[in-house]
C-alpha cells in the first residue's frame, strides 16, 4: 500500500494528566500522537504508542482516508541489553475508489530473543488492475478487476545458535468474490484462481540475523530463507511449493550514514493461483512500479539505498533496483530488465528506537512512477 501525507508537528508526551488532552490535540491537528510509557523504577522506556491519522493518495488508491496505530517495546529484563524491540501495527485505509485495507502486523521480540514471533492478519476490498502474466506484457493491456482477501501469515522462530534461527511458518488465504472483464485477460489466459479460492500451507526457515536493529539498522546482515508447501490435505485448493531467499546487509560508511543492500529472490513451483504468483512493484521493493504492475512465478530484485542523516529529525536517502520476473528461473535474466531509483526523506519519531517516517518517491521505466509514505524503512 502506498500512502502519502502531509507531515506536520510531532508531538511527544508522557502519561500523566494532560495526555488526554494532547491526544485530542494531535487529532485535531492531524499529526501523529506518540505515547511512551515509563517503569515505575524509572527505568528506561518500555513502550511507545503512536496514533497517525492518515490522509493519503496514491496511484493504488487515489485519495485514502483512515489511521493507523504503531505500538514499540521492549519484552526484556532490566539487565537484558540485546533484546530488540518489537513492533505492532494496526492500519484501516478507505480510498475513493472504494478500497477497504484492514491489517495487523509486526515482529515480538521475546527476552533474550530465544524466540521471535512476525505476524500478519488482514482483509481487503481492492479494486486493482491486471496487466497479464509475463515481464514484457505492454501498458495497453490494462484491465480493471475485484476482489475480497482474507490473509493470515504465522512465522514463530527459536535461537539454536548465535544469531541463528529456526522458524515453521503457516500461510492462509483466501480470496472471493472476483470480479473482472468476461472474455479478457483472466479468461484467455486461464488465470488459476480467477474464480475465488483457498490456499492453506505449511513451510520451515532459516534465518541468520545480527542486524543491530529491527527498524532501521547500521550494522549487520540478515540472510534467511524458507519454504512453504501448499496442499490440499491443509485445506488448499491449489498444490504448489513456494521459495524465498531474502539477504541484507548494513554499512556504516561515514559517521551515521548508512548503505543498505538486499538481494531478494521469489520462487514457485506448481500451480500458482492469482495472488500468490510473484509480483514486481511497491512500497519495498522496485519503487515506482505499481504493485503487480508484473506477475508471473519467479522474481528476483537487487536494491540500494544510501541513508544519510541531515540535521535534528530529519535524513534522506537515495535508492536504486534492478529486477524481473519469469515463468521459470532460467528467465530471469537481462531480457526487459526492469530498474527504477529515486529518492526521499526520512523524519525520526523515535531516535532511540530509530523508527522513521518515510516520505520517498520512485521512477521506473516508461510511466512507472509514484510516492510512497511508510512507517519504517523499506528494508
Amino acid at each position: 500500500m502506498k500512502i502519502i501525507k502531509t507531515c506536520k508537528t510531532i508531538i511527544f508526551c508522557r502519561i500523566n494528566r494532560r495526555t488526554l488532552f494532547a491526544g485530542i490535540l494531535c487529532f485535531a491537528l492531524n499529526v501523529p500522537f506518540i505515547v511512551n510509557a515509563q517503569k515505575k523504577d524509572g527505568n528506561s522506556v518500555r513502550h511507545r504508542l503512536l496514533v497517525l491519522p492518515i490522509v493519503a493518495r496514491s496511484v493504488e488508491t487515489s485519495w485514502s482516508f483512515g489511521a493507523a496505530v504503531s505500538s514499540t517495546f521492549h519484552l526484556k529484563s532490566a539487565e537484558d541489553s540485546t533484546t530488540r524491540t518489537s513492533n505492532l501495527q494496526a492500519l484501516a485505509l478507505y480510498s475513493l475508489n472504494k478500497q477497504l485495507v484492514l491489517a495487523i502486523n509486526g515482529s515480538i521480540y521475546f527476552p533474550g530473543e530465544k524466540y521471535i514471533l512476525n505476524q500478519q492478519i488482514s482483509y481487503s476490498y481492492f479494486p486493482d488492475k491486471f496487466w497479464g502474466i509475463g515481464k514484457a506484457t505492454p501498458d495497453s493491456n490494462e484491465e480493471p478487476y475485484n476482489y475480497k482477501q482474507f490473509y493470515v501469515y504465522l512465522h514463530p522462530q527459536r535461537l539454536v545458535g548465535r544469531k541463528l534461527f529456526l522458524g515453521i511458518l503457516y500461510e492462509f488465504q483466501k480470496l472471493w468474490d472476483v470480479k473482472y472483464i468476461d472474455g479478457g485477460l483472466f479468461d484467455k489466459e486461464q488465470v488459476a484462481g480467477r474464480y475465488g479460492y483457498i490456499v492453506s500451507g505449511l513451510g520451515a526457515s532459516i534465518t541468520y540475523d545480527s542486524r543491530n536493529n529491527a527498524f532501521a539498522p547500521d550494522r549487520g546482515s540478515m540472510l534467511q530463507f524458507h519454504m512453504s508447501h501448499f496442499n490440499n490435505i491443509l485445506g488448499s485448493d491449489y498444490e504448489y511449493t513456494n521459495f524465498v531467499v531474502d539477504l541484507r546487509k548494513f554499512f556504516r560508511v561515514y559517521k551515521q550514514q548508512v548503505l543498505a543492500l538486499q538481494a531478494y529472490g521469489f520462487f514457485n513451483a506448481g500451480e500458482v493461483p492469482l495472488r500468490s504468483l510473484a509480483a514486481l512493484g511497491g512500497a519495498n521493493s522496485m519503487r515506482g512500479y505499481y504493485s503487480g504492475r508484473y506477475r508471473d512465478k519467479n522474481q528476483a530484485v537487487l536494491q540500494a539505498e544510501y541513508r544519510i542523516p541531515l540535521f535534528w529529525r530529519i535524513g534522506c536517502v537515495v535508492f536504486s533496483d534492478i529486477g524481473n520476473v519469469g515463468s521459470t528461473i532460467s528467465q530471469l535474466n537481462f531480457d526487459h530488465l526492469k530498474y527504477s531509483y529515486g529518492g526521499g526523506l526520512r523524519i525520526a519519531l523515535s531516535k532511540a528506537e530509530r523508527l522513521n517516517l518515510r516520505l520517498d518517491y520512485g521512477i521506473g521505466q516508461g510511466s512507472a512512477k509514484g510516492f510512497y509514505f511508510q512507517l519504517g524503512e523499506a528494508f
